[in-house]
């Protein structure tokens, strides 16, 4: 996994063998910074990545100088990991959370500027994930939620969505308040 841009921009970051997750391509990733940098201003926003994983967009999104980074993901092999990680390179910046992330959008009493959510393909709640974001009052107003998702998922009709992006069998959808 290699970051691209910021201040850990090249740093090759090796996750443990046999996490059961599917990582952001690093040409998806690299599409979609090149497409919010267009859009926002990373030294000034908060950002939650839901079902971080091995945290390749939140480690982006830190190592571009956002003011805060939460990482959420419930499985503890991923966590640790990260955290190794952001004490390893003293990210100061981020924050990551064991929780399962459909209780923590529940839950959680904060907002943020950009929501990232790359939840597992198979997972029976993946389509309603954008309604449960907004319903939770996640986003700031002005605030974008980026959904990763599968090709056969389309979230077009959602009042809130602005445009998709696809990088090969990678789809992003992104949605502003």
């Amino acid at each position: 996994m290699r970051i691209i841009g910021g201040v850990l921009k090249r740093r090759i970051i090796k996750p443990p063998a046999g996490l059961l997750v599917r990582p952001t391509t690093d040409k998806a990733k690299e599409g979609l910074f090149n497409i919010l940098v267009n859009y926002i201003d990373f030294e000034s926003i908060s950002v939650l990545d839901l079902f971080a994983g091995t945290g390749s967009i939140a480690l982006e999104f830190a190592s571009r100088g956002a003011t805060e980074v939460i990482a959420v993901d419930n499985n503890i092999r991923c966590v640790s990991f990260l955290r190794d990680v952001v004490i390893k390179h003293e990210i100061n910046n981020m924050n990551v959370v064991r929780a399962d992330a459909l209780k923590f959008i529940k839950t959680s009493t904060r907002q943020f500027d950009v929501v990232f959510c790359d939840p597992p393909y198979h997972l029976q709640e993946l389509e309603s994930i954008p309604e449960r974001i907004f319903q939770a009052g996640l986003l700031r107003p002005g605030a974008m939620l980026i959904m990763e998702h599968p090709g056969t998922v389309s979230f077009e009709r959602h009042p809130e969505f602005i445009f998709k992006r696809n990088y090969s069998k990678v789809h992003f959808s992104f949605f502003e308040v």
